[in-house]
């Protein structure tokens, strides 16, 4: 009997141990795939504004040589340089950093603005909640390399769409509005603030992975009618 008891401590400690492994990388990769996001658009926000302090330099060259400027239009030229490249860093960063997901972009930058969405929002819910999070944000990558190969307005990206530009996003942003005292109050349910949350975000994912299966079947199903047509078409036939 003690051996018995000891044997299941054991596997529940490996349970545990394995779910927290599981969401620890989860949380890795998540993060890993943001430092790339902020790190591409860094490198926008930078190149912009090389280009911006290049036009205005070029333009104070070309002014001078018509017009004198003298040393106070130069030190202008300069801080106007200066002050534009601050604003186009400043601007990009503000753009890299909003956690705004809009329903007109491509699948595949959908999916990124909703990572990102996800990433920066996952440490102001609670352990249940984050959890959930760590499990969608895990399967994403799989969904955008699906998502990317399917038109805008095929019914099941409409409906992945409508989940991680509205739905799901607009869910936790009402979340967070209720104040933290009142999040432990049961409705007419019986269920709390942070349990409903916990079970929408399971809802999301679970629709989230269903699209993803369907979008998957179909391929598998366009490579297996391939397949059986060239088969049927030049098994029987002789190569010279």
């Amino acid at each position: 009997m003690t051996t018995d008891k000891a044997d299941q401590a054991i596997a529940r400690a490996d349970r545990v141990m394995q779910q927290l492994d599981e969401r620890g990388g989860a949380v890795r990769d998540a993060a890993r795939r943001e430092r790339q996001r902020l790190n591409a658009g860094l490198g926008r926000a930078v190149t912009r504004a090389g280009i911006a302090v290049g036009v205005i330099s070029l333009a104070t060259i070309i002014i001078g040589m018509i017009v004198p400027i003298g040393m106070f239009g130069f030190l202008a030229a300069v801080g106007l340089a200066v002050g534009v490249a601050a604003l186009l860093l400043v601007g990009g960063n503000k753009e890299i950093a909003a956690p705004n997901v809009t329903p007109d972009l491509p699948n595949g930058q959908m999916v990124q603005r909703f990572d990102s969405y996800l990433f920066r929002a996952r440490r102001a819910l609670p352990a249940p909640a984050q959890a959930e999070l760590d499990q969608l944000s895990a399967a994403l990558p799989a969904l955008r390399q699906t998502l990317e190969r399917v038109p805008e307005l095929d019914p099941s990206a409409q409906d992945a769409r409508r989940l991680m530009s509205s739905h799901l996003p607009g869910l936790i942003d009402r979340y967070l509005h209720v104040p933290p005292p009142y999040r432990n109050e049961r409705d007419g349910e019986g269920v709390s603030v942070d349990q409903r949350l916990v079970e929408a975000l399971s809802a999301g994912r679970q629709a989230l992975t269903e699209i993803s299966e369907k979008l998957a079947r179909a391929d598998l199903a366009a490579f297996e009618t391939q397949g059986r047509f060239i088969q049927s078409r030049y098994k029987d036939e002789a190569i010279d």
